[in-house]
Parts: structure tokens; sequence; C-alpha cells
């Protein structure tokens, strides 16, 4: 029983190590400083109206997250924003 346990928690604790990493991956967006910089450019660069506001805020959040140290939602927002334009 206490093998069991013990087994149980460290796939636990190896998936929690390892969740954030695997998530930042999937999204295929760095979250760095440099990409969003480049993004936040870009985005500079479109015309007003709806797909420049979604991207805009999406790029808030996805700093909001790279402030908490929330690496995988830091990249799933820096990607919707960097796809917003060819969306719309």
């Amino acid at each position: 029983m206490n093998s069991k346990l013990l087994g149980a928690a460290l796939v636990t604790a190896a998936v929690v190590a390892i969740g954030p990493v695997q998530a930042a991956r999937m999204h295929g967006a760095g979250c760095s400083g440099a990409n969003l910089e480049k993004t936040e450019t870009a985005i500079e660069a479109m015309a007003d109206g709806d797909a420049r506001w979604e991207a805009q805020k999406e790029i808030a959040a996805a700093q909001d997250a790279l402030l908490s140290g929330k690496m995988g939602a830091c990249s799933m927002h820096l990607t919707k924003a960097m796809h917003v334009g060819m969306i719309k």
C-alpha cells in the first residue's frame, strides 16, 4: 500500500515539474521578451480595428502571465496575438 502511494506521489511530482515546460513547447511561441517585442511591433503596424484590439488584449495577457511565471499561459496568449491578424 505504501509503495503504491509513493509511486503515485512520484508520478504527480513529475507531472507538476514537467507540465509547464511541455505546455510552453506545445504552443510554439516561446515566451520571451524578444518574442513579445517582435509581436508588439507587428501589432503596431496593423490597421486599426477589431483584430488589432484583440491582438493587443492577448499581448497584455501574455505579459501578465510572463510576470506571474506562467510560461504555458504566456506562450498561449503570445501565439494567439501572433495569429489573430491572420484569422480575421
